[in-house]
């Protein structure tokens, strides 16, 4: 899934930033500094809107990120920035751990392709990531 949500930097008084996504509970990280923090919060905001989606938990919809300018404008130097999550894209680069599945081939074709030494694993996936456009 594609989501965006509003994120508030804050000026961490050590360095950096410490980063909140209002929208998603739990959802906060931070950086030494801006690009570090930016890398920190899409990351952040991923994992936490996989779990949800691994729980069955609809998100929440995203706000205007409006709602929370002058929010962030109590705090000397916060600002808000829209921050992109693709989790489909997250769980690709991230979640490649083998997961078992039984699949039924006609004994013929099982046998052909140990003949051929083709790794059925391997072309199922392939197959798969075309059909899913992926």
């Amino acid at each position: 899934m594609y989501y965006v949500y509003p994120a508030i930097f804050t000026p961490n008084p050590q360095g950096g930033y410490i980063v909140t996504v209002p929208d998603v509970p739990g959802c906060i990280t931070g950086g030494k500094k801006l690009d570090d923090s930016m890398k920190m919060i899409k990351d952040a905001l991923c994992g936490c809107l996989c779990v949800l989606e691994d729980e069955g938990i609809q998100p929440a919809a995203s706000s205007d990120p409006a709602q929370f300018t002058s929010q962030s404008q109590a705090q000397e130097g916060s600002f808000v920035a829209l921050i992109e999550a693709d989790t489909i894209k997250y769980r690709s680069e991230y979640d490649n751990r083998a997961v078992r599945r039984n699949v039924s081939l006609p004994a013929w074709l099982n046998a052909k392709a140990e003949q051929s030494h083709i790794n059925v694993s391997q072309v199922l996936q392939e197959a798969l990531r075309k059909r899913l456009k992926i």
